[in-house]
């Protein structure tokens, strides 16, 4: 169950969305901008987890942003869907597209510190500390990249974006129970693959 203090602030979040969504659909440009500054990196973030691919992450979220302007039109800004909602399921449908179109070849893992915000090396830890936490980052990417594409989106989402169920549900187009169900299939399957890196963070 949510708290208040949490449903406060989804609803200040829809409230701007929406007033940025009707600007956006009025010609406002300027709205345009303010929704990149409040998405681009989770949206970006969101499709580099999907893909595991930082320089496809930025190409393919570029082209999330060109759908969402081409079609802002399509969304009814009334409350009744939240705009982080439909912008998610594009993503996502963006994402799916690129896994289906991939030949099998090596993945390329990247770290991804100018996209986070983290420094190449963190204050108080070693090189070698830092080197062997981004292996295991690594690792765990590959890991999660792997997973079926369903179990995938459902715990980037809940894992990396703090996301409900109910949240998970509306951009997957499923019911909660089918959320659950997925998340508990996709850690179990990751606690059998890395099982073996148990207190080596």
């Amino acid at each position: 169950m949510l708290s208040s203090e949490h449903t406060n602030s989804l609803d200040e979040s829809t409230d701007v969305d929406l007033d940025i969504v009707v600007r956006l659909q009025s010609g406002d440009d300027q709205a345009f901008d303010d929704l990149m500054g409040r998405y681009k990196l989770p949206v970006v973030n969101f499709i580099y987890r999907m893909l595991n691919d930082a320089g496809d992450a930025d190409d393919v979220a570029q082209e999330v942003f060109v759908r969402v302007y081409r079609h802002i039109g399509r969304f009814k800004a009334d409350g009744r869907r939240r705009f982080s909602t439909w912008l998610f399921q594009i993503a996502r449908n963006q994402a799916i597209d690129v896994l289906r179109k991939r030949k099998r070849r090596p993945v390329e893992l990247r770290a991804f510190h100018e996209e986070d915000g983290r420094d190449p090396v963190s204050p108080g830890r070693s090189a070698d500390r830092e080197a062997q936490l981004e292996e295991i980052g690594e690792v765990v990417a590959e890991a999660v990249s792997d997973l079926p594409e369903k179990q995938k989106t459902a715990l980037i989402l809940a894992e990396y974006h703090d996301h409900s169920h109910a949240e998970i549900a509306a951009i997957m187009q499923c019911t909660a129970k089918s959320v659950e169900s997925r998340l508990a299939r996709a850690r179990q399957a990751l606690r059998k693959r890395l099982g073996h890196l148990a207190g080596a963070v």
